[in-house]
């Protein structure tokens, strides 16, 4: 028997709009940058942050929890002094990797032609009367 909260449940887990939730970890700024610097393997905190040039600390601490709470990387607490905590992929956060690598490389390569036309576009947009 089925009740109307499972089977409610059940229909949102397999409704092809919620792919957008997927679509925003992959769309976020700084979540693909923090991926691909964790796929060597783990990092600390510190070692994310110089990583990652312009991520403030607030900010990589918001995507790190998004992306653990996503289950892309877990979390580790050392019980040292002071507490080592390290950050690493899941075998789902690999997948992410693996599947995001020809988008950061497309982005590398065209990076230089993307300035190019932002200042053509722009160059054009400031001389045209609005």
């Amino acid at each position: 028997m089925t009740t109307a909260g499972s089977k409610s449940r059940s229909t949102q887990q397999q409704d092809p709009c919620r792919t957008r939730e997927v679509l925003d970890i992959v769309g976020d700024k700084w979540s693909l940058l923090v991926v691909r610097n964790l796929s060597q393997g783990p990092l600390r905190f510190t070692e994310l942050k110089r990583a990652i040039d312009g991520i403030s600390q607030r900010m990589l601490t918001v995507t790190l929890r998004s992306l653990e709470r996503d289950g892309i990387l877990t979390r580790t607490v050392r019980n040292v002094m002071p507490p080592h905590v390290s950050y690493e992929l899941t075998p789902m956060g690999k997948t992410l990797r693996q599947a995001t690598a020809p988008l950061l490389e497309w982005s590398i390569t065209h990076l230089a032609h993307i300035d190019a036309a932002r200042s053509t576009y722009d160059t054009r947009n400031d001389a045209s009367p609005t």
